[in-house]
């Protein structure tokens, strides 16, 4: 058994465990964890919903969701963009989406110890990372996405993204690693996207008015220290709405809980575990009796929007809680992100 998060006068254990059955509720009998019941599943926030699983100590459910990874992974190491109950809507590449099953992997290993586990994934990890380094330009940076049919990539390359990026790499290394497979290539690959997110981020697209693109390069590990605080305090008052949560969009009347709860883990990162606190605490707003959270709320008009109980929210909620109380052996997944890994190096 492993002790369930809690945060004191914010959420109990007993609270955390009831986000956590709320998202296996809206699990696919296929293992596949969708925004939300009949809506659409990606890759990136089916993982982070089975993290959550991970963290409630619903292990048989959360490697369910890894076993969808694995099952429908293309031959090319990659997923669709977009499916629905099963159906391809968008068959295109996001190598973010596609990196990102090495942190869910890495993540439930460090709560369960389940090498036979990792052993298993170690091929769907492998693949997708294969894939993902093939998106890296000349100058560090990786091309958002591509075509799947024609296999030509969209040169774009967003912040969030590879931020993201970032982090997985770091988690596929340590996969590596333990499975006594190192891929020094990836190491290089890390270290050329580190590089470039702290020192040339002219290189990026420019930041949008999104909350993500301000906060997303603290929270994948690329800048911490006075460097990370100095990001996070640039656009603080932007953003952040006293009692209410953080705004998804600049100049919109709008917060939503889970950029405020990624937020709080990219403050927790920095130390600042106590601000952290007052982020999870803002949004308990848009709890449901049944433990669910819903996506967002007007603040202007105090209107739920979008209408819908999102299982990506609840899932950050329940890991923004796990890395501020210290529950489980995977409380550190974006503390501990390393941002320079020499090649050679080797985890214990």
């Amino acid at each position: 058994m492993i002790p369930t998060p809690a945060i004191a006068g914010v959420l109990t254990a007993q609270q955390v465990d009831a986000t956590g059955a709320a998202i296996a509720a809206m699990q696919e009998d296929s293992g596949a964890l969708p925004w939300f019941p009949g809506g659409q599943t990606d890759p990136w926030d089916h993982v982070e919903s089975a993290m959550a699983l991970s963290v409630t100590g619903r292990f048989a459910e959360a490697e369910a969701a890894y076993d969808w990874s694995r099952r429908h992974q293309r031959a090319d190491g990659s997923w669709p963009i977009r499916t629905v109950v099963g159906r391809v809507e968008d068959p295109n590449v996001d190598s973010n989406f596609c990196a990102y099953v090495a942190v869910g992997v890495w993540h439930h290993f460090l709560i369960t110890g389940n090498d036979a586990f990792l052993e298993r994934l170690w091929p769907t990890v492998w693949s997708a990372i294969d894939l993902v380094v093939k998106f890296q330009r000349p100058d560090g940076a990786f091309r958002w996405g591509g075509d799947h049919v024609t296999g030509a990539m969209f040169d774009q390359a967003q912040i969030t993204g590879n931020a993201s990026i970032f982090q997985a790499l770091d988690c596929a290394v340590r996969i590596a690693d333990r499975v006594g497979q190192p891929e020094d290539d990836w190491n290089r690959a890390h270290g050329a996207l580190g590089e470039a997110l702290r020192e040339r981020p002219e290189i990026f697209e420019p930041p949008s008015d999104h909350s993500m693109d301000w906060y997303y390069p603290v929270l994948g590990g690329a800048v911490r220290g006075r460097a990370g605080q100095e990001v996070i305090a640039e656009r603080w008052d932007e953003f952040v709405v006293a009692g209410k949560g953080i705004r998804c969009v600049d100049h919109r009347p709008w917060v939503t809980g889970a950029e405020t709860c990624e937020l709080a883990l990219a403050v927790d990162a920095l130390g600042d575990t106590d601000d952290a606190i007052v982020l999870v605490d803002s949004i308990q707003h848009l709890r449901d009796p049944d433990g669910s959270y819903w996506t967002g709320l007007v603040f202007s008009d105090g209107k739920r929007w979008p209408v819908e109980k999102s299982c990506w929210t609840s899932a950050a909620v329940v890991l923004a809680a796990d890395a501020i109380s210290r529950a489980t052996p995977g409380h550190g997944i974006f503390r501990d992100v390393r941002q320079t890994l020499a090649v050679g190096d080797r985890i214990p």
